[in-house]
């Protein structure tokens, strides 16, 4: 089974420059990378990426792969996957909090991922690169806002291919339910699963605290309906209600 978020209906008030500026920031860096050869690549990553082992031992030294580390992709499908789910989640998340407190609200989320990794594996000498941990947050932050949310999924089964809409809260349920299992077994993947999860718990502790008074938490509904989930041309579980938002000035 192939499941993969690609878009939401849940406009915006605002332009996210913010989560633009993420996303070309995370992108021109991986362009650099990609032009490098092979040694360079991998010493770019040791140099900017965290690790463990090194930071715990020379603070003074390593302290800045903290941020560097969160704009440092592997490869394409790396950066590609992360920067898909801030283009779907990031504008609201930007729109609920103002864009300053977007910026504080997504550095503490890749500090609390880069923490919980250190936690749990303080000994690793395997440098951590990526902005999964600060986009973790922003689900997390999503998930609390506007649970009701309609996502649009492309899912694939063996021979069936749809296009479907599901609740963000289920998307983002599933999400999560892959980060525990794969945290539990993960052997040698050599993905901070530990990170996800911290980054995760960590935006959905903040978004009460950072987000701006006017917006709710969990979506207000407005009059207007939809169905829980849509495939094909049959919809089921019919009325639920979607995301009403307002333009504010907080």
């Amino acid at each position: 089974m192939f499941f993969f978020p690609f878009r939401d209906d849940n406009p915006t008030s605002i332009k996210p420059y913010i989560s633009w500026f993420l996303i070309l920031v995370c992108t021109l860096i991986f362009l650099y990378q990609i032009g490098l050869t092979q040694p360079d690549f991998n010493n770019f990553v040791r140099t900017y990426g965290i690790t463990p082992a090194k930071l715990l031992n020379d603070y003074n030294n390593q302290w800045f792969t903290v941020i560097s580390s969160m704009f440092v992709h592997g490869n394409f499908s790396h950066l590609l996957g992360n920067m898909v789910y801030l283009w779907i989640f990031g504008d609201n998340i930007e729109d609920s909090f103002g864009r300053f407190r977007f910026i504080i609200f997504y550095i503490l989320c890749g500090f609390a991922a880069v923490f919980s990794q250190i936690l749990y594996d303080p000994s690793s000498p395997i440098p951590m690169i990526g902005a999964s941990g600060a986009i973790a947050g922003v689900l997390g932050a999503y998930l609390i806002m506007y649970p009701r949310a309609k996502i649009w999924v492309f899912m694939w089964i063996v021979f069936i291919v749809r296009l479907i809409t599901v609740p963000a809260f289920i998307v983002l349920g599933i999400w999560m339910g892959l980060q525990l299992i794969n945290f539990i077994d993960q052997g040698q993947s050599g993905v901070a699963y530990s990170a996800h999860i911290g980054g995760f718990i960590a935006g959905m502790i903040l978004a009460p605290i950072l987000k701006k008074r006017s917006k709710p938490l969990f979506a207000q509904a407005s009059d207007t309906k939809y169905t829980l989930i849509k495939i094909g041309d049959k919809d089921y579980l019919r009325h639920m209600p979607t995301i009403g938002k307002k333009k504010d000035r907080d």
